[in-house]
């Protein structure tokens, strides 16, 4: 079992199932069994996911004060996650819409509210980084100053900075200097995956890069091993919706790379992993247990 600290988001979901992209006009709507609402948010979702997946998880975020927060406490309470780190301390509890349609597309809508004006107390924050083998920091602003210290502590960090089309982003550079093992998505970039990959590994020097490509399975590079190659996807079951993939991949990578060291043996695991969850319409759902994955994994080949 791996000691995992989690810094990230937690919110309230609703999913809207919808008929196709473009979503055109109409007064009035009936998507029978079509609307739902969970907690979820990428720190919760990472933290659900480790935590099923058999390791001890410190989860640090921020909620608020409202009814959307005791929703997120029960979650955490139902799922086993410990909410010691998870602070009461804004007024709102932050909320998305995301609108998906039958072949697995989705578009997300996030509110914040204020979160990214917030801080989370550095004094906690190396309470539970003391108990932590290695730190997912997930890319909103409270995660911040954690950077710095982790590194200092010489601990693993591993983030995920999503969509992005700029190699010096000013919103995510600190996470890309930063980490250890990165992720993030295809969706935006200005370039081929594996050209954007060599400037990212030349640029900030990271262990470990994983560019997810959906459907294509996914693009890693180990820099000690000088390795670049696209992992195919695999299918475990009918796609219902792709939110959440992204983070699926990343939890299952870091579930298997700590208790293996052996990014190749993390990558294909992980594939099969978020393959089966976006089976699931919520971002936080659709997760296997370490004998599942193991199970599923053999029986992928």
């Amino acid at each position: 079992m791996s000691r995992i600290l989690v810094s990230g988001l937690i919110n309230i979901e609703t999913t809207l199932r919808i008929e196709g992209f473009p979503l055109s006009y109409n007064p009035v709507n009936y998507p029978f069994f079509g609307v739902n609402s969970t907690v979820s948010g990428v720190g919760y979702n990472l933290a659900k996911a480790m935590t099923i997946l058999g390791n001890q998880v410190n989860f640090l975020s921020l909620i608020g004060q409202d009814i959307a927060a005791k929703q997120a406490k029960e979650a955490l309470a139902t799922n086993h996650i410990a909410d010691r780190y998870v602070l009461n301390t804004i007024q709102q509890t932050a909320q998305s819409v995301i609108l998906y349609e039958g072949s697995g597309r989705r578009q997300i809508h996030t509110d914040l509210k204020d979160i990214q004006k917030q801080s989370y107390p550095e004094a906690i924050f190396e309470e539970a980084m003391a108990e932590s083998d290695l730190l997912a920091l997930c890319n909103i602003n409270f995660s911040r100053p954690f950077l710095s210290k982790g590194r200092q502590a010489g601990k693993l960090i591993a983030t995920d900075v999503h969509a992005l089309s700029n190699l010096h982003d000013d919103y995510n550079r600190d996470y890309m200097q930063a980490a250890n093992i990165l992720f993030m998505s295809n969706e935006l970039l200005p370039a081929e995956p594996e050209a954007w990959a060599r400037q990212v590994l030349d640029r900030y020097g990271n262990d470990i890069l994983v560019i997810g490509l959906g459907a294509q399975g996914a693009l890693l590079c180990v820099r000690r091993d000088n390795f670049m190659e696209r992992i195919p996807a695999v299918q475990t079951r009918p796609v219902v919706n792709t939110i959440g993939a992204g983070d699926a991949l990343f939890s299952a990578f870091i579930h298997s790379y700590l208790a293996t060291h052996d990014p190749y043996l993390a990558i294909k695991k992980a594939t099969v992993f978020a393959s089966y969850k976006i089976g699931a319409t919520s971002a936080a759902d659709g997760f296997l247990d370490a004998e599942g994955l193991e199970k599923l994994s053999k029986n992928m080949g």
